[in-house]
């Protein structure tokens, strides 16, 4: 009986450690919960715009944002997207082409105070 609830704990485990994801942002795309900050993704045509914000739905000032990327698998082929700070709290970056459906795209970035950003998502 200890197995099966330790097994279960495991398994469990990656579900609670993942980034939450909320149904569509105010830009339309999709919201992940990273480190008590949100994340929008928003993919029009090659571009590629992350908006960030605070748990409260405030402004996340992106300038001062540094080693920010998004790793792209789309059609089984992987790119690495350079993304550059925009104002007052976007991160834009330039696709190889549009995102196709099912294409998954991981966002990291080091915050001008510091603190990490993560985020993944899938395009539907």
């Amino acid at each position: 009986m200890k197995h099966l609830v330790l097994a279960l704990a495991i398994a469990a485990a990656p579900l609670g450690a993942t980034a939450h994801e909320v149904a569509k942002g105010p830009n339309g795309g999709p919201v992940v919960d990273s480190s008590g900050h949100h994340v929008e993704m928003v993919a029009k045509g090659s571009e590629l715009v992350l908006f960030l914000t605070e748990s409260d739905d405030k402004p996340l000032a992106s300038a001062g944002t540094k080693n920010a990327r998004a790793i792209v698998q789309d059609g089984g082929r992987t790119a690495t997207v350079p993304l550059q700070a925009a104002e007052p709290n976007k991160l834009v970056g330039a696709l190889p082409q549009p995102l196709g459906s099912g294409a998954r795209v991981v966002v990291s970035a080091t915050m001008a105070d510091g603190h990490a950003v993560q985020a993944r998502f899938v395009n539907n």
